[in-house]
């Protein structure tokens, strides 16, 4: 009976070199995990995910040649200018679908647009600040519709900005503006649905043709103590994406040369400009305007200051704007009311 046992059992050597061999094999084959090596078919990494690979490319060409896409077709240029930082989100996408496919002409590629995209905006992601400024200027687009009046005079008047411009005023809100921050701002002046309230006297205001057929714009002489700056406050027209005619924003375009001449001209040497101009410091049909004048924002700010929409903010088209002999030390965004826009602001020292 033992000897038949012993027959009928296979040697324990040969039960163990048999185990080792198949589990082994099984294991080394489940733990090769995730590798560049070829895959099912024989391809190896750098033969996988060419077209990865091209859109990443396309990627990089398309934010390192913005400026070309033409604004003939429904201003697409423009379009995509205004939005352009968000362009970068393209990058992580394309970076997990490279690693699922273990591509690595795609990972390679993808080298190009993050280094197109931090050349463009790495520098915004840096606090540039330099200590307090001489004095603070803040721009709100408070909406027309804003819901909460009270709330967003409580902001203005604890912001501690010296100079404050203001847009989309009318009716009963222009009344409360004007009772609740009479306290904080002794000086003010409203032409139509702008306005400007200061600690500093006003004078010489003189409204600016902006192209519109009502007044959206207009030039103040404020006198601070370190001597006199001309404050243009400006509205810009809104811009629409529609169906049938693109990125509208012909009349702001327009509106934006004669903004731009304006400041051209102006006599004095420190020049401030403060308003919802409906676009980006990267739109080029803004160039009349922006060539001109440094942004708060991105010579003194961190981060990139997006104002607009104020749930969730994704593009910065409430602007300060400066030239001559003022420096910004310092720029912000402060915290939603009941406008559709965050308020923004920034401090300035004399040179």
């Amino acid at each position: 009976m033992a000897q038949a046992d012993r027959a009928a059992a296979p040697a324990d050597g040969a039960v163990g070199r048999g185990a080792d061999a198949s589990g082994g094999g099984a294991g080394l084959r489940r733990g090769r995990g995730w590798s560049l090596g070829r895959d099912d078919r024989g391809r190896s990494g750098w033969r996988r995910g060419w077209i990865l690979a091209l859109l990443a490319v396309l990627t990089a060409a398309l934010l390192a040649f913005h400026s070309e896409v033409p604004n003939s077709v429904g201003n697409l240029g423009s379009l995509l200018e205004t939005f352009l930082p968000w362009a970068g989100l393209a990058v992580p996408v394309l970076l997990l679908l490279a690693l699922w496919r273990r591509s690595a002409s795609a990972l390679v590629a993808l080298l190009l647009p993050t280094v197109v995209w931090l050349n463009l905006f790495g520098g915004l992601l840096t606090d540039k600040g330099s200590g307090k400024g001489d004095f603070t200027v803040l721009t709100h687009n408070v909406a027309a519709a804003n819901g909460d009046v009270s709330g967003t005079v409580k902001l203005l008047n604890d912001s501690g900005a010296q100079i404050v411009a203001l847009q989309e005023l009318a009716g009963k809100p222009l009344r409360s503006y004007e009772s609740g921050l009479a306290g904080t701002y002794p000086f003010h002046v409203v032409q139509n649905t702008v306005g400007l309230w200061s600690k500093f006297p006003i004078s010489e205001v003189a409204v600016v043709d902006i192209r519109m057929g009502w007044t959206r714009a207009f030039r103040a002489q404020v006198t601070t103590p370190q001597g006199p700056v001309a404050v243009y406050v400006a509205h810009l027209p809104s811009v629409r994406v529609k169906s049938e005619g693109g990125f509208t924003a012909e009349r702001r375009d327009v509106s934006a040369q004669a903004l731009g001449d304006a400041v051209q001209a102006e006599p004095l040497k420190k020049v401030l400009l403060l308003g919802d101009l409906n676009g980006t410091m990267n739109d080029r049909s803004l160039a009349p305007v922006t060539s001109q004048m440094r942004s708060a924002q991105g010579a003194a700010g961190d981060g990139f200051g997006f104002s607009w929409p104020a749930s969730l903010p994704m593009a910065r088209i409430d602007q300060i704007l400066s030239k001559g002999g003022l420096k910004p030390t310092d720029s912000w965004v402060l915290g939603a009311d009941g406008s559709d826009h965050r308020a923004v602001a920034a401090a300035y020292r004399y040179q």
